[in-house]
């Protein structure tokens, strides 16, 4: 009886595998915003000279 209780069939699995890659991709992407959001905060960016000097 226990044997039939583990199985998945090859959609199933399939589905799976596909769910948690796209969770853990998710998950890497929206710490990986956040880490640059709050990154931005706390650093400078340098100033650009001037393009267009006055004439």
């Amino acid at each position: 009886m226990l044997h039939q209780l583990l199985y998945i069939d090859p959609g199933s699995g399939s589905f799976l595998v596909q769910a948690i890659t796209a969770a853990l991709l998710g998950i890497a992407f929206f710490f990986r915003n956040i880490r640059l959001y709050i990154k931005s905060i706390f650093t400078r960016t340098p100033k650009k000279p001037n393009d267009n000097p006055p004439a």
